[in-house]
């Protein structure tokens, strides 16, 4: 009874240290907390991760019911692990990240846990083991409170699935959150704790971080170890401050030999987030090349970026678009034959269970011959190359993650068209072909009050140099809103 006694008292909030009272209210507002405040928080012993845990999952049961963002959620689980870290703490043998809460994509495997896809049609069979993200986060010590939701298949700018109920926006429910990585960027913003994963092969991570108002890195291709890896399919961070992600980024990074993508491991130096803005050359792209008109509250969100940047030194530069029809149509006509293959083999029954939307889409690839889905990928190599030989002459380009912001829930793609796919994605695509790290930061907010995201793009596998200059916007941006609360 006394190590018990002594333990509850070490551990008792100190709601009169003066970081406390700098940025929280009561204890329930720990699940708004940054990783960066809780780690410190645990080693001064001011907060316990029981208690910002059992705060997360309170959050979650309050907002769930209306945001329907999560799958597999188990508090039982996240509290059981919660109460290890805290033991690691009381011990002095705390891990990196220890007592951290996060979610994680449901197409990331976790032990246990079946990998629907989003798709009704996928039998539910638990995962043998961790994906390399997940193993990497729950080594360091993360509590991994739930999945998070995505649609069919992943191939949707939408939280609409036809296994997952569907996600909506903590900033107007009636809004989507994009997708794939729905729920991830709908938990982000809702303060389902600090830390999300979510995966991106077109802007999947980008443009739900966008929509959401949170931020979001798609790193360089190969950065961080996925399974399976796939051209341009890349994991990363979400989170609400870019440190967070920078935090995460250290232990995501770490090798694993199941992705024989991956680039060779760096200790690179991730939290060293300073950074002289006089002098840089940024590139500005306005017009993506291809698919929606840009919105104008987007466009003068993005100029303003581009004023304050160039007010601070940089040297900014219009930098012309290079997206073109061929290019989105090719990558369209090979994707469509991609997804036709994981779907041609299931029965009637197995195909009547997938979103129409996407089974009509998909079937557009099962008559394309050889050399169309042959110069479809040349498309995307085309793509690559266009990107590149673009932003060569630029430390960084600024550009809209979305010519839009966030449509009707119940949409599939802001046109709901299957034939009309990709029209939203001119701004993302190009990044995740030619490697180059890319993120979505939060430029401002629309008279209606939905989020506005900033895509800062880097040199190919210049990372840090994204989260530097993506760090640098967030001190600089004047539009800070409080977070959504339902």
């Amino acid at each position: 009874m006394a190590s018990n006694r002594i333990r509850q008292e070490s551990f008792a909030l100190n709601t009169q240290s003066p970081s406390y009272r700098a940025s929280q209210d009561t204890a329930a507002d720990l699940a708004d907390w940054s990783a960066s405040a809780l780690l410190d928080a645990f080693a001064r012993k001011t907060a316990s991760p029981v208690d910002v845990t059992k705060a997360v999952i309170a959050r979650i049961e309050s907002y769930e019911p209306q945001l329907q963002a999560l799958y597999a959620f188990d508090p039982d689980a996240a509290l059981r692990d919660a109460a290890s870290s805290e033991q690691r703490w009381m011990k002095g043998e705390a891990r990196a990240l220890d007592g951290i809460p996060a979610t994680i994509k449901e197409n990331i495997a976790t032990k246990g846990t079946p990998v629907p896809l989003g798709t009704a049609a996928r039998p539910l069979v638990p995962a043998p083991e961790d994906a390399p993200s997940a193993a990497r986060l729950r080594e360091d010590g993360v509590v991994i409170l739930a999945k998070t939701t995505m649609p069919d298949y992943g191939m949707l700018s939408s939280g609409l699935s036809s296994f997952h109920p569907l996600a909506r926006n903590p900033w107007d429910l009636s809004k989507n959150p994009g997708g794939s990585s729905a729920g991830a960027g709908a938990a982000a913003a809702a303060g389902y704790g600090p830390f999300h994963i979510g995966t991106d092969i077109g802007g999947s991570i980008r443009l739900p971080a966008a929509w959401c108002g949170v931020f979001g890195l798609k790193p360089s291709f190969g950065r961080i170890p996925i399974e399976p890896a796939y051209y341009g399919r890349v994991a990363g961070p979400m989170t609400r401050t870019v440190r967070d992600a920078a935090l995460m980024m250290r232990s995501l990074v770490r090798p694993d030999h199941r992705d024989p993508m991956s680039l060779p491991y760096e200790d690179l130096p991730w939290l060293d987030l300073d950074i002289e803005i006089k002098g840089l050359k940024i590139g500005v792209m306005m017009d993506a090349g291809v698919g929606l008109p840009l919105d104008p509250e987007i466009r003068a969100s993005v100029e303003n970026a581009a004023k304050a940047l160039a007010a601070a030194g940089a040297i900014v530069e219009e930098m012309p678009a290079f997206i073109t029809r061929e290019m989105l149509d090719g990558l369209d006509d090979f994707w469509r034959q991609r997804a036709w293959m994981d779907i041609a083999p299931l029965s009637d029954a197995e195909r009547g269970k997938i979103l129409p939307y996407i089974l009509q889409w998909a079937e557009g690839g099962k008559d394309l011959t050889g050399a169309e889905v042959y110069s479809g990928m040349n498309q995307m190599l085309t793509m690559r190359h266009a990107a590149v030989a673009a932003t060569h002459r630029f430390d960084f380009v600024i550009a809209p993650v979305a010519p839009c912001v966030a449509y009707p829930a119940e949409l599939a793609s802001p046109i709901h068209n299957p034939e009309e796919p990709f029209e939203h994605i001119g701004y993302t695509v190009a990044f995740n072909m030619s490697d180059q790290p890319a993120a979505s930061v939060n430029a401002g907010f629309t008279k209606a009050g939905l989020p506005i995201g900033l895509q800062i793009i880097g040199r190919r596998f210049d990372d840090v140099g994204v989260l530097r200059l993506s760090q640098a916007w967030e001190a600089m941006c004047e539009d800070r809103r409080p977070w959504p609360k339902l």
